[in-house]
């Protein structure tokens, strides 16, 4: 599928042409404190590594119990990029990189979903406006990519994005309050023994 540079023009009619600010909690799509059934969700990469640190709360890990969970490439390749990125010296990245890759391996093949060029066309675009109008740093624009390519994939496989980056989800929302964001907060991390 080739991108449509018209769909350029029709993201741009959602350019807010000011900084926005991040709304109240109190004003969002927070989990509350039972899991409830509902459609399938898409997973932002922060909640793999609240999993993998044991500080997701214990209502995402029901949740993710009872919805049908996808995996976007994006979170993926960021997983994989720490990989990259963990240091041979350092006696910690040998556990890293299993816990990534366990992770990785358990992802049903069927629920992994690779963006077309239509999300990842538009998704530049957001990216582009949210830089400008947001401020963004170099660092955090590409960051910025990968949040709305995740945010516009979810939007188009009908699925909710599960997160804990109330920060630039909740941006996105108000540019395009047709995306579904579930959002929770991270807890502090149980001790392994």
């Amino acid at each position: 599928m080739a991108f449509d540079f018209g769909a350029a023009e029709r993201v741009r009619r959602h350019d807010p042409g000011r900084t926005l600010s991040r709304r109240p909690d109190e004003e969002l799509p927070y989990l509350g404190d039972e899991a409830v059934a509902g459609g399938g969700i898409l997973l932002d990469t922060c909640v793999y590594i609240d999993q993998m640190k044991g500080s997701a709360p214990e209502v995402v890990e029901r949740l993710v119990d009872i919805r049908i969970v996808n995996h976007s490439m994006v979170a993926i390749q960021e997983l994989m990029f720490a990989i990259g990125a963990l240091r041979r010296d350092d006696p910690r990245s040998a556990a890293a990189e299993a816990a990534i890759e366990r992770l990785v391996r358990a992802m049903p093949a069927h629920r992994q979903f690779v963006p077309d060029a239509d999300v990842l066309g538009r998704a530049a675009v957001y990216a582009g406006i949210l830089g400008r109008t947001q401020g963004y740093t170099r660092d955090d624009r590409m960051r910025a990519l990968h949040d709305c390519t995740l945010f516009l994939q979810a939007e188009k496989l009908g699925l909710a994005l599960l997160t804990a980056n109330a920060a630039e989800f909740d941006i996105l929302l108000q540019i395009r309050p047709t995306g579904k964001v579930l959002f929770y907060r991270p807890v502090a991390a149980k001790r392994r023994s």
